[in-house]
């Protein structure tokens, strides 16, 4: 199937996994994962009307702006069909200090907040911005040491100590699953997860534009769906598997990210 044929798959489940839930398929936003897509994979998927985007690695991010940017320059030289020029960027993956300056000019949304520490640095660097950064909080919700995200029982407090800081929007919470190759095993986590953005909400700790849960991947958000996610990323299911990748590992631990 080509990459317009698969993302119509996935908006039609989408679409089913909505309905089961009684929620309006308006309410969530697929983003898709473009780390291992092919250039020509990435155009198809543009030209098919996608326009939000995500990667785990600020300088593939680049390399994607980049060569963007050069199809709708070459696009319009050759008097072509332009590319989408509406992109919403996602930074998902694991964010180190000193790549924040720079995601901060590219992603439009931080989805991978993970420490204070990185929350204090992206406050300090986005305050030389017209608008504070939008960001998310990524909560470890299977307890898995190779996983990134804050643990559980320090979520709440974290998105308190976010909301005070001036240059940053907290707009919602993310999460990984457990890989399994049984979506069910997927949903306890996404459970916790709504359950903990619930609860932010009904105590007011953060303000109206806390509204997103970034949650399901390919194998499981037709479930992360029905647990409420409002964000899914999905790469597999439009691009193929493609490319084994290493993920850098958790410097505590020298466990791969899952």
């Amino acid at each position: 199937m080509t990459v317009a044929a698969n993302l119509q798959a996935v908006k039609k489940e989408i679409a089913a996994a909505a309905a089961r839930a009684r929620r309006s398929p308006d309410e969530i936003t697929l983003i898709a994962v473009v780390k291992n897509a092919l250039p020509a994979q990435i155009e198809e998927l543009l030209l098919a009307g996608e326009t939000h985007l995500a990667d785990n690695r600020t300088q593939q991010l680049q390399t994607h702006l980049e060569q963007i940017d050069h199809w709708r320059e070459q696009a319009t030289m050759e008097g072509g069909r332009p590319c989408q020029t509406n992109i919403t960027w996602h930074m998902i993956g694991h964010l180190q200090r000193n790549k924040v300056l720079q995601t901060l000019s590219l992603a439009h949304y931080i989805h991978s907040v993970d420490s204070l520490r990185l929350a204090e640095e992206i406050n300090e660097l986005a305050a030389r911005r017209d608008e504070p950064a939008q960001v998310m909080l990524q909560v470890n919700t299977t307890g898995e040491e190779s996983k990134y995200g804050i643990a559980l029982p320090a979520a709440i407090h974290l998105a308190e100590q976010i909301e005070t800081m001036a240059n940053l929007s907290l707009v919602g919470l993310m999460t990984m699953a457990r890989q399994s190759s049984d979506p069910e095993e997927s949903r306890p986590a996404f459970a916790r997860l709504r359950e903990i953005f619930e609860e932010i909400r009904f105590h007011k700790l953060a303000g109206p534009q806390f509204c997103h849960l970034s949650m399901g991947m390919s194998g499981d958000y037709s479930v992360a769906i029905e647990e409420g996610a409002t964000m899914v990323r999905i790469g597999t299911a439009l691009f193929g598997a493609g490319p084994v990748r290493t993920e850098a590992a958790r410097p505590s631990e020298g466990k791969a990210l899952q």
